[in-house]
């Protein structure tokens, strides 16, 4: 099969399944969460950096998007995805490239409730872009001109990952070389460095992830931190203050590595493909890692960055994440308001947030409060429902 054009019309089930493009997708609600929540702590207790971006690419095929592949971050809630797409949206508009940002392609458990949305914020991940990770989805975003892709190709098995195996890519879904090659357009590696310390030292049970994932969440971290989360449900989606560093890699052309064509190519060629962009990867990210990832913390710079924006605690501490969340979704989704600016430096505008959401208070309470957290984690779930 030769590579798609802009004058190939998109097969009927393509063109069926294009309205995922918009059915949530909300640039002013990724905005504005940006502008009041994730600048800050990205700011203070991330403080992402972007390593060799600068020369930021560019399609190949200028008709279709360039695929954006990153690791996974073992047995820690996805907040290394959230971090880089939030930094990439406030880096390209300075290059006046916005189209450039990529669309991530989502594991479909983070939709299926409430729950796995951070503190319960309803759709929060497509609002902000995401799209569930099928076949038929990732087929249909090929056609999608208005922003790039961005994937984890190892998939469920990367987040679910111990410690033992971190920066260890596990096997690369092969629909990413199958796609690169039908619509010739470039895969774009970057590495995720230090996000495996956002809960270090958490292992994983097979069969334990098994029982998990029929109740919506995909693995559970066996971990000191694990009690945390039953005697303070915030906890739940705690992060530890790793210094999230991203590494840009070689761009691979996946019409370079081979003669045949996606018709031509079975089954143990494209896993061979898949092997091979693995240990690419592999490759460049163990240097990563050697150069960005041995100081995963930089306590210093984290006590400096607090001291700079002490006016604004305790929100970028976690224990007060849920808070400010479950206000931005009130006056964003429940009241409608927009362009507006919480005003986070305030005196006592925490306690004022615990007020006018008493549901946050939920996550202060030992083991009872999962109750009402998990009465609106689940409720109109989607867990079994056919997409």
């Amino acid at each position: 099969m030769p590579a798609t054009t802009a004058s190939s019309p998109p097969p009927p089930a393509i063109q069926a399944n294009q309205h995922i493009y918009d059915d949530y997708f909300e640039e002013e609600f990724t905005r504005t969460v940006d502008e009041n929540i994730l600048q800050l702590l990205d700011r203070v207790w991330f403080r992402s950096e972007l390593v060799g971006f600068e020369d930021f690419p560019q399609r190949n095929n200028p008709d279709r998007p360039l695929i954006f592949a990153s690791n996974h971050s073992g047995m820690a809630f996805p907040w290394d995805a959230i971090v880089a797409l939030s930094h990439l949206f406030r880096y390209l508009p300075k290059h006046e490239r916005m189209s450039d940002l990529p669309r991530p392609l989502s594991a479909p458990l983070l939709s299926q409730t409430a729950l796995m949305n951070p503190y319960l914020v309803k759709d929060f991940w497509k609002k902000c872009g995401c799209v569930d990770a099928t076949t038929l989805n990732f087929e249909t975003m090929m056609y999608y001109q208005d922003h790039n892709l961005m994937l984890y190709p190892e998939g469920v098995p990367g987040i679910g990952k111990g410690f033992n195996r971190k920066y260890e890519l596990q096997r690369l879904a092969t629909s990413m070389v199958r796609l690169g090659l039908q619509h010739g357009t470039d895969i774009v590696p970057f590495y995720t460095i230090n996000a495996e310390y956002l809960n270090p030292y958490a292992y994983s049970v097979d069969w334990i992830n098994r029982l998990t994932k029929k109740i919506g969440i995909p693995f559970l971290p066996l971990t000191v931190l694990l009690l945390l989360v039953l005697i303070q449900p915030w906890a739940f989606y705690l992060a530890l203050p790793a210094k999230l560093t991203f590494v840009m890699g070689t761009r691979i052309r996946p019409s370079d590595l081979t003669n045949k064509t996606v018709d031509e190519l079975s089954r143990e060629e494209y896993l061979a493909l898949s092997e091979q962009i693995r240990q690419q990867m592999q490759t460049e990210m163990d240097a990563a890692v050697r150069a960005h990832g041995q100081k995963p913390y930089r306590w210093g710079e984290l006590w400096q960055r607090m001291k700079e924006n002490r006016r604004f605690f305790p929100f970028f501490l976690p224990f007060a994440w849920p808070a400010v969340f479950t206000e931005f979704e009130r006056r964003y989704v429940k009241e409608g308001q927009r362009n507006f600016r919480m005003q986070l430096d305030r005196p006592g505008a925490w306690l004022r947030m615990l007020w006018r959401n008493p549901i946050t208070l939920a996550y202060f309470i030992p083991l009872l409060g999962w109750i009402p957290l998990a009465i609106k984690g689940y409720k109109g779930n989607k867990l079994g429902q056919k997409p």
